[in-house]
């Protein structure tokens, strides 16, 4: 492939898993003192509160291993797990009848995701 395609994915990898890596960070941080958003709708969903916790720190950790640029087995497990997290939350949104709005985020997030492993594997081709 030509450098400016190697360019290119590069800068795209690294935006888009950057953005994702950011927005987990600030998700876990505000799982893991509990805001009482993120309480009421864990609870809302049918989730025990300490949950939040666990997700708190699986998406730190995550987040970590995402921008880390080795540990190319953890990324693999780092983007397994945010694509149960979102892909749990998507369809758990959906089976309580959560309106769009309220699902939408999650779905986004998913996309957010597929999008940075699909040029995660192509960057991963040029080095």
């Amino acid at each position: 492939m030509s450098d400016t395609n190697n360019t290119t994915t590069t800068r795209v990898y690294w935006g888009v898993t950057g953005l994702l890596a950011l927005a987990m960070v600030g998700a876990g941080i505000q799982e893991l003192r509990h805001a009482p958003e993120l309480v009421e709708a864990a609870t809302g969903l049918g989730y025990p509160e300490y949950l939040l916790t666990i997700l708190g720190i699986a998406k730190l950790l995550g987040a970590s291993v995402l921008i880390a640029p080795q540990f190319r087995i953890l990324k693999e497990w780092a983007y397994a797990g945010f694509t149960f997290d979102f892909g749990g939350a998507v369809i758990s949104h959906i089976t309580v009848g959560d309106p769009l709005e309220v699902t939408a985020p999650s779905a986004v997030c998913l996309v957010i995701l597929g999008v940075s492993y699909f040029f995660y594997r192509r960057w991963n081709a040029f080095r």
